[in-house]
C-alpha cells in the first residue's frame, strides 16, 4: 500500500502569522520574502513594500519527513514553497497542489477553495491535511467525496505546529498501517 499523502499549508501550520508580531516564536528563524515572490500577496500594487516576514521552525522539516507520509504543499505558495519554504526546513522540492482558476474562490456551501482539489488529488488515497482553516463543511465535504480514510488537522495560526500536532500526524498513519496488519512504526 502506498504510505498516506500529507497536505502541508504554510501560512498558520508551518508559519504561525497570527503569533504577536514583536515575539518571533521559540525555535523559529526569519525568513524575508520579496511580497511578489509568494502568490500571498498578489493583489499588492506596490513592489516598493516591506519584504514578508515568515517565521519557520528548522526541526519541523525533519519531523515531517519522519511520520511516514508523502510530503504535498498545499498552500498558496504552490511552487514557491519549493524556493522559499522547504530550504529553511530541510525538506526536499515536494509536489505542490496547483489551485489554479478556483485560488481564493469562495464556495457557496461554505467549503473552503481547497478541499475539492485535495480531495480530487488524493484520488481516494488517505490523506492528512494540515491547515489553520478547515471547518465543519470541509470534513462533510470530505466524508462525502473521498473513498479513503482523511484527517483534517486544524493548527491554530498564533501557535504553529506543535508536539501534540505531530502525535496526531503520526497516530492517523500508525492507524492506517494497523488496519492493513503491518503493525505499528516507529515515529520520532
Amino acid at each position: 500500500m502506498k504510505r498516506p499523502l500529507l497536505f502541508l499549508d504554510v501560512d498558520g501550520p508551518l508559519h504561525p502569522y497570527a503569533a504577536q508580531p514583536e515575539r518571533r516564536p521559540e525555535g523559529y528563524i526569519t525568513l524575508r520574502v520579496p511580497r511578489n515572490a509568494a502568490l500571498v500577496d498578489e493583489g499588492s500594487l506596490s513592489s516598493r513594500r516591506r519584504p514578508l516576514r515568515v517565521w519557520l521552525n528548522p526541526v519541523h522539516g525533519r519531523a515531517l519527513l519522519g511520520l511516514g507520509y508523502d510530503l504535498c504543499w498545499a498552500t498558496t505558495w504552490m511552487a514557491e514553497a519549493n524556493h522559499w519554504i522547504a530550504p529553511a526546513l530541510g525538506l526536499p522540492e515536494l509536489p505542490y497542489v496547483d489551485f489554479g482558476d478556483a485560488l481564493f474562490r469562495e464556495r457557496p456551501d461554505g467549503v473552503h477553495w481547497k478541499t475539492a482539489l485535495l480531495v480530487e488529488h488524493a484520488d481516494g488515497r488517505p490523506f492528512a491535511w494540515v491547515d489553520d482553516e478547515q471547518t465543519a463543511p470541509d470534513r462533510a465535504y470530505v466524508d462525502a467525496h473521498h473513498r479513503g480514510p482523511a484527517l483534517l488537522h486544524h493548527v491554530d495560526p498564533r501557535i504553529g505546529l506543535r508536539d501534540d500536532d505531530f502525535r496526531a500526524l503520526a497516530d492517523f498513519a500508525r492507524s492506517l498501517d494497523d488496519s492493513q496488519g503491518a503493525g505499528p512504526r516507529l515515529f520520532r
